[in-house]
């Protein structure tokens, strides 16, 4: 009878879509679940190294106070009730970014890690992993997110931006502001004014299609069932550029675009002009690198890009790609191979697959 109950025992907890994760001793799984051992009369962490338990001993908890309440008690090797070591980083990055944010000039790594309490590299490593960027990088974004607020203002001047946007040179930012800006900081300031955009509206097998490019390259391909929405977005992207309708050299252009979102095995290789974040622009990068006919999860890319922790940011990247299919974040699924969002409608990224994967 005993072997019987053990069985069933055990066959449930196989079943359990939290148990795969626990042969893993994935520590992603920590604090998101917890497992209790009834031979022994603990609970643990997912990702604790003890001896694996039989199956039939095992319980699931959906928290350490659960487990608690069923009369086990806590691991001395794994301290399930005590927070995590990816929840302690996570604060400590969290206090980083606000020590960085405040800070008149970019902080040093070893100034970070004395802040931390960790070694530099281990530093280095920890907050990469969270935020995609390492300390450096992150502090070069948010020194470029204050000179785009202060040269929004009309009451300051250029060389002002710069400096109490901690910049120690104009040189030294205009050095770098085409490649933080996408253009130079007075047209920045102009919102776009001396742009000259040709933009033009056509049709395809998945909606209205707008195409519009600088004098750079391709800015935008969007799609849509309301041409007049796609047409309302541009203006409102750049809202004191020069808008012209396409001729009929624009209209080859458009022509090309087009008939690489019917047939992507044509290839695509027309100069594009993508502005964005550091992180954005490494994770449009990285989709470019996933072949038509195949998909990659959220995770996958954040792996890629060296930033592991980062799916969330992962995903904000793809919903904020301003040239649909060219950057084909349509091929980006979750982690079971199911559709996520779609910035341009769930049913067009499974046509765009669907396609794909029949040619």
């Amino acid at each position: 009878m005993n072997s019987n109950k053990d069985d069933l025992l055990a066959a449930a907890t196989v079943a359990d879509p939290r148990y795969p994760a626990l042969l893993a001793r994935d520590p992603a799984a920590d604090g998101i679940f917890f497992v209790s051992i009834r031979s022994t009369g603990i609970y643990c962490r997912p990702s604790c190294a003890s001896r694996p338990a039989r199956p039939e001993n095992i319980a699931f908890h959906d928290s350490a106070a659960d487990a608690r309440a069923a009369g086990f008690r806590a691991c001395k090797r794994c301290r399930p009730d005590e927070p995590t070591t990816a929840a302690l980083h996570a604060d400590k990055v969290a206090d980083l970014c606000r020590f960085i944010d405040a800070a008149e000039q970019p902080p040093r790594l070893a100034e970070l890690a004395e802040r931390a309490a960790l070694s530099p590299h281990h530093l280095h490593r920890v907050f990469k992993a969270l935020t995609g960027l390492t300390p450096r990088d992150y502090a070069a974004a948010q020194r470029a997110k204050r000179v785009r607020a202060q040269l929004a203002r009309p009451d300051t001047t250029v060389t002002d931006a710069i400096y109490q946007a901690g910049y120690g040179s104009n040189s030294r930012f205009y050095e770098q502001s085409d490649a933080l800006l996408g253009m130079t900081p007075t047209r920045f300031r102009q919102r776009g004014a001396q742009m000259r955009i040709r933009f033009a509206v056509g049709q395809c097998s998945l909606g209205a299609i707008l195409v519009a490019q600088s004098e750079r390259g391709i800015c935008a391909v969007t799609l849509g069932d309301d041409p007049q929405v796609l047409v309302q977005a541009l203006q409102d992207r750049f809202s004191n550029a020069e808008l012209i309708g396409g001729d009929a050299a624009f209209e080859q252009c458009v022509a090309q675009v087009i008939a690489f979102i019917e047939t992507p095995a044509v290839g695509f290789d027309l100069p594009l002009d993508l502005r964005g974040t550091a992180f954005q622009q490494r994770v449009w990068q990285a989709l470019r690198h996933i072949p038509p006919g195949r998909t990659a999860s959220y995770t996958e890319i954040a792996q890629l890009i060296g930033a592991p922790a980062a799916v969330r940011a992962v995903a904000g990247a793809c919903a904020a790609n301003p040239v649909a299919v060219v950057v084909p974040c349509h091929r980006v699924v979750r982690q079971d191979g199911a559709l996520s969002g779609y910035r341009w409608g769930v049913q067009r990224k499974r046509a765009l697959l669907d396609r794909e994967a029949a040619a």
